[in-house]
This record gives structure tokens, sequence and C-alpha cells, in this order.
């Protein structure tokens, strides 16, 4: 595996756990488009957050080894990012509709 390759995969899973949280708490899901976007923005933003802390994709796969550890950490991040992005939308929507 490359670094981009873990990239990918970890925005990949934030897609799937945007989607799979939409599905079991409906009251949280923005439709199948919204929870893809959101899923991804999430995965994004919270494995570059966790990035800054020496958990990227290259640190995960250095001098051709391995990091199963850390690539653990990678994929959690990814899931939480994604299920706290979808929270933090569903309740800026429903505060914004509430204000009208």
């Amino acid at each position: 595996m490359n670094p981009s390759l873990i990239a990918i995969i970890g925005v990949f899973i934030g897609i799937i756990s945007a989607y799979v949280f939409g599905y079991f708490k409906n009251n949280y899901s923005v439709g199948l488009l919204g929870n893809a976007i959101i899923g991804v923005f999430g995965s994004i933003f919270f494995t570059k957050l966790i990035g800054r802390f020496g958990v990227n994709p290259f640190k995960i796969f250095q001098n051709n080894y391995f990091d199963w550890y850390l690539f653990g950490i990678y994929v959690i991040t990814a899931i939480f990012g994604a299920i706290f992005f979808q929270i933090l939308i569903k309740k800026g929507i429903t505060k914004l509709n509430k204000s009208n």
C-alpha cells in the first residue's frame, strides 16, 4: 500500500460511516448525496487534523513497513470525523429552519 491509497481508503471509510450512521439514526440523515459529501469532508478534515500529530499516510507506510496501529487510529478518526460533521450539519440545518 502506498500513502495515496491509504488516504483514499480513509475517504471511503468516511463515506460508508456517514451512510451507516444516517441509516441507523434517521433524524441525522441529510439524504444520499448529502451523506456522501459530509462523509468526504468530515473524514478529510479530521484525518488532516490528526495528521498534524503524526498519524498520516506517510507515517503509516514508512520504510516499506505498514503500521497497523496507526492505520487503526487513522480509520477511527475518519469514522468519527464523518459522524461528527453529520451531526454538526444536521443541527445547523434544523437551527436555520427554526429561525424562519
